[in-house]
């Protein structure tokens, strides 16, 4: 076996849109370096998150705007180089926007494909692969981030309410590394648990944050989850700002998974993706400086 010494790590995606006829279709490209079929994909760039750079390097490929969903299997296979492998993340990703892209020296042809044929046109197994997981999540109706707000200081050393401690500096730096993540996710509304430290960690969103008990850190799991589900329910993408001793049950109750450690560090989070009242797909979401 070849002795690997080094691993470049890239992302990409699996981006879908509905044909006329309400077919699911997903863009391939063909690189004339060499002459292969495969899912638009890149390489990081230094220091970049690889959620951002699969968005990145999708639209630089195939000229389409899309938005992440559901996590996929990552690959892993040889270059070619000695002793240099590719890693590459995944995503299922909505198509919201695409233009026809000039052909040049990396991209000859971006191609609409239908999805169920596009293992014919695909050179490698690993992309075949990928999109056999993407055929098998059922078609995604609404996307929750639920979030842990950032870092506030100690409670203890706060003189006034607990509800109205702030955000510390790092915690403003994390909030906005997260909202630089959440903001791939394109955003349709912003729901907070009470405190001020909640609602500041979502507010670099932009958008108006609708403040709902139902978050809170006391607050009963089971209502929780129904007020998540029917969020999800209304379609697009929601995010949630809620407290560390909630998410975990919380989490647990909306995935029917109690196995899984749901332990969510300060400004940091999860996604959540919805099929119906369903979760088909979860995935954790930490800016950089929380690794």
């Amino acid at each position: 076996m070849a002795e690997v010494n080094s691993v470049v790590r890239a992302a990409g995606g699996v981006v879908w849109r509905r044909s006329a006829d309400g077919t699911a279709e997903i863009v391939l490209v063909h690189r004339p370096r060499y002459n292969d079929w495969s899912l638009p994909k890149g390489k990081l760039d230094p220091g970049e998150h690889e959620l951002t750079a699969a968005v990145r390097e999708v639209f630089e490929e195939t000229s389409v705007e899309a938005v992440p969903q559901v996590r996929l299997p990552s690959v892993r296979y040889l270059t070619g180089e000695p002793g240099v492998e590719k890693s590459v993340d995944f995503w299922s990703m909505r198509a919201t926007a695409w233009a026809p892209r000039a052909a040049d020296h990396e991209i000859e042809e971006a191609r609409w494909v239908p999805a169920t044929g596009a293992h014919t046109l695909l050179s490698y197994a690993h992309d075949r692969g990928v999109v056999r997981a993407f055929l098998d999540v059922p078609p995604v109706t609404g996307v929750v981030a639920l979030v842990r707000h950032a870092k506030a200081g100690k409670r203890k050393e706060w003189t006034g309410p607990d509800a109205e401690r702030p955000l510390e500096a790092a915690g403003e730096r994390d909030a906005q590394g997260l909202s630089g993540l959440l903001t791939l996710l394109r955003p349709d509304r912003v729901v907070s648990a009470t405190p001020l430290r909640c609602r500041q960690t979502v507010e670099p969103l932009g958008l108006p944050v609708v403040v709902d008990p139902a978050f809170d850190e006391l607050a009963a799991v089971e209502p929780a989850a129904e007020a998540l589900s029917a969020l999800a329910l209304q379609g697009g993408t929601t995010v949630v700002c809620s407290q560390g001793k909630l998410m975990p049950p919380l989490l647990s109750a909306l995935t029917h998974r109690a196995d899984v450690n749901f332990h969510t560090r300060k400004g940091a989070g999860w996604v959540l993706c919805f099929a119906g009242g369903r979760v088909v797909g979860r995935d954790r979401l930490a800016p950089l400086t929380l690794r």
